[in-house]
């Protein structure tokens, strides 16, 4: 264009020179002769002009700048670490839990099988000489790996690892596996295996308990169709004030059975009240084995299918039980579960009450009735509160506001804790059992806690246990031939236990 722009300027000027200096030519040159001669000159210029714009269209456009995507990030929030894709559709969390638990039993000192009648589980040897002088030491509760997150957007996973166990730590095992699709708006689907929620003490992370273990009622509860690496597919939803789970259960991953149990984890709760530091939880809660698992073939008349309740003393250094139904061959357990929790500030209060029914298979003895309660609380002494979302529908643990740190003489974050648990596994208990009686025994403890959070990775946990066990010897060879003491019988104690935890978790 700015060669055109030359041309047209020369041709002015040409054009005035002609004017000015052509006078003896115009008189020679006629106006028809020069008419003609512009005509042809600006024929000439519109042709160049042609000729620049197709030169001009076939250039090729100067590239433009293109956007660049966005780059992974790698962060570690709270000593987790995190990968994420730059558009947010892939991430991957690693996570780790480590609990070091030591305990001290104090009881009476253990005598013979034949004079002192302190017992364990039904028909295990070794838990009665465990019952009778439970071990002091420590044990690797937990010692958890894994890795969760997203993938394409709509789904997120999690796989976890345990070397930790009750009583004694194991070899690895598969705490969880499980994939969740989050495509369909409020619902979300998962399937694998996990834990499904049980009730209230289990929607908290067990690495923001309270107390070291969860209360007896709602650990038994919690291992009849839920548990950890328990198969099942769940549907999940939640929202401001509500949240719903129901979860079609299996077997757990690992354990072998000719076939698996089926059941059923459902679960509703819902928030009243809620404010700046202050909300009420109210909820509802079903755990039902619908078929149990078989202990052998399916010949006519169906093989065994028992169902067996027990529990530790709230805490697993030893992993003798103290109280516990034996087995009972069964078609089916109902357990219906009522939650109540509440928040103010520093002030925590939660407790649950569990009825557990179970249905007796080929028998015209009466179903057995067992239940159970607890109620627990804490008070923080430095001010923060406790945790409570409503898409767990659970309350976790505080976050110190001013993390251990002796350089600037802040402490972390202290709390006291109490809890009351009833735990009562006797059924038609008389003086004279009638017949379909279960002596399995009544369980009450009384807990106080101390906790510290150092910071958000770091809890310490020290525990006191004031433990009563009620229980009746059956008699017969309940308790394995030549150790069964004699029909009523005390068979339970009283104990005291005192505890210590060190948990590292991110």
């Amino acid at each position: 264009m700015t060669a055109l722009r030359g041309k047209l300027r020369a041709a002015l000027l040409l054009g005035a020179a002609f004017a000015t200096f052509g006078g003896a030519a115009q008189a020679r040159e006629t106006t028809e002769e020069r008419i003609a001669r512009l005509e042809a000159a600006l024929a000439d210029l519109q042709s160049q002009l042609a000729d620049l714009k197709a030169a001009t269209a076939a250039a090729p456009a100067p590239a433009r700048p293109q956007p660049q995507p966005p780059t992974a990030s790698v962060t570690l929030a709270n000593g987790r670490p995190t990968i994420a894709s730059g558009d947010g559709q892939f991430s991957a969390s690693f996570r780790g839990v480590f609990q070091l638990d030591g305990g001290l039993y104090a009881q009476d000192d253990p005598g013979p099988l034949a004079t002192d009648f302190r017992r364990g589980s039904f028909g295990d040897a070794a838990e009665n000489d465990h019952a009778r002088d439970l071990g002091d030491g420590f044990n690797f509760r937990r010692v958890r790996l894994g890795i969760e997150g997203k993938a394409f957007g709509d789904y997120e996973y999690n796989f976890t690892y345990d070397f930790g166990g009750s009583g004694v730590e194991e070899g690895g095992k598969l705490n969880a596996a499980w994939i969740q699709y989050n495509g369909l708006g409020p619902v979300k689907v998962r399937v694998g295996a996990f834990a499904p929620v049980t009730g209230l003490e289990d929607a908290a992370s067990n690495a923001s308990s309270l107390f070291a273990e969860r209360a007896s009622v709602a650990e038994t509860v919690r291992g009849v169709a839920g548990g950890d690496a328990r198969t099942a597919i769940a549907l999940l939803s939640s929202g401001g004030r509500w949240n719903a789970s129901a979860a079609l259960t299996g077997g757990v991953a690992g354990v072998a059975s000719f076939d698996e149990q089926v059941g059923f984890v459902g679960r509703f709760a819902y928030v009243p009240f809620k404010r700046d530091g202050a909300v009420i939880h109210l909820g509802i809660n079903t755990n039902l084995v619908l078929s149990p698992a078989a202990t052998g073939p399916g010949v006519p008349g169906g093989a065994a299918s028992p169902i067996r309740l027990r529990d530790r003393p709230e805490l697993r250094v030893d992993g003798a039980r103290l109280v516990d139904t034996g087995s009972i061959d069964s078609d089916g357990l109902t357990a219906i579960g009522g939650e109540f929790g509440a928040l103010y500030k520093n002030l925590y209060v939660q407790a649950e009450y569990f009825d557990i029914g179970i249905e007796r298979r080929n028998s015209v003895l009466p179903d057995p009735e067992f239940s159970g309660w607890y109620i627990q609380g804490s008070w923080i002494l430095t001010g923060e509160s406790r945790r409570y979302s409503t898409a767990t529908a659970g309350f976790d643990g505080p976050r110190p506001a001013r993390p251990f740190n002796l350089k600037n003489g802040t402490w972390g974050a202290w709390e006291l804790a109490i809890r009351y648990s009833n735990l009562d596994l006797n059924f038609l208990e008389t003086a004279l059992p009638a017949a379909g009686s279960i002596r399995g025994g009544e369980q009450d403890i009384l807990s106080v806690g101390l906790n510290w959070y150092v910071n958000n990775g770091v809890t310490l946990q020290a525990g006191y246990r004031n433990v009563s066990v009620d229980r009746l010897s059956p008699g017969g060879t309940a308790f394995l031939a030549g150790s069964t003491p004699a029909l009523n019988t005390q068979v339970g104690q009283d104990l005291q236990i005192y505890s210590f935890r060190t948990q590292y978790a991110f």
